[in-house]
């Protein structure tokens, strides 16, 4: 396999989208090709765009709660990839973040995802990457593809995103703390720890 490193320059100078980019690129992404965990999310926000840190925020806060797994083993590349679907902040739109710019995946996924051949466990984080990792969910709606997820286990797991603006989310859905996340945590640990 080649090395990743020239990919990875390639993306930090793209501008594919830059005209489109409120703050202008910044591409936040983190990999390595013996990453055991993929983190397939939506796009940076603001606060990670500033940083230049993945889910360096409320949602990372979260998610790593979520996962059980401190900071130091949740930014550990050789452990966790963190490919969002789009590497820049999209801009704000009127009800949260706008969605991720297509012109990444189109670019630079299936480039990237070539390198990982060590994954063991793929979290779809949102909408879009379900649209992407999980095609054959089709149109379900992603509380539903969260609540099915038992049927990719334990290889593929959807969540919804861990921004506190779904906190009427996980109200609504109790199950999702209460019988997904019991089961995820363990899952995540084997993986890291095998």
């Amino acid at each position: 396999m080649t090395s990743i490193t020239p990919l990875l320059a390639e993306i930090q100078s793209c501008t594919a989208c830059a005209a489109h980019l409120p703050l202008g690129p910044r591409p936040v992404l983190q990999i390595h090709s013996s990453a055991r965990i993929l983190i397939a999310a939506q796009a940076p926000g603001r606060k990670v765009h500033e940083t230049g840190i993945p889910f360096n925020d409320a949602s990372g806060d979260r998610l790593r709660s979520w996962l059980g797994l401190p900071r130091e083993v949740f930014y550990n590349p050789m452990l966790v990839a963190i490919l969002p679907m789009a590497f820049c902040f999209p801009g704000t739109g009127r009800s949260g973040d706008l969605p991720p710019r297509p012109e990444c995946a189109s670019l630079w996924r299936s480039r990237l995802l070539a390198h990982l051949k060590g994954v063991r466990l793929t979290l779809v984080i949102g909408q879009y990457a379900q649209a992407y990792h999980v095609p054959k969910s089709g149109k379900s709606p992603l509380t539903e593809a969260v609540k099915n997820w038992q049927t990719m286990w334990p290889h593929t797991v959807t969540l919804p995103h861990p921004s506190p603006r779904n906190n009427l989310w996980l109200k609504r859905n109790p199950w999702f703390e209460s019988e997904l996340l019991p089961a995820l945590r363990p899952l995540v640990q084997r993986v890291i720890t095998a």
